[in-house]
């Protein structure tokens, strides 16, 4: 087995303890506890993804701006001419 197959068998594993954790919770009598803390998470990854979208796009320098079809065409046909 390669390392990224044992990596993927060790999150399957986990993915599917964390799933019988979740349902044994939730039908135990501790539902309030569970819903609270898995949307606790969803928040958490939600604005996380969010700050970085923002961070992202604050910290990247604008692109160079495009020349105009025209400036380019004008650009060309100058250039034909000097050449000829």
């Amino acid at each position: 087995m390669s390392k990224d197959q044992t990596l993927g068998a060790v999150i399957l594993v986990g993915s599917l303890l964390a799933l019988l954790i979740y349902g044994y919770l939730l039908y135990a009598g501790h539902a309030l506890l569970v819903y609270g803390i898995v949307i606790t998470f969803l928040v958490i990854a939600v604005v996380g993804i969010v700050a970085w979208i923002g961070w992202t796009m604050a910290t990247t320098p604008p692109p160079a701006p495009i020349e105009s079809l025209d400036d380019v065409q004008a650009t060309s046909s100058e250039t034909a001419e000097n050449s000829s």
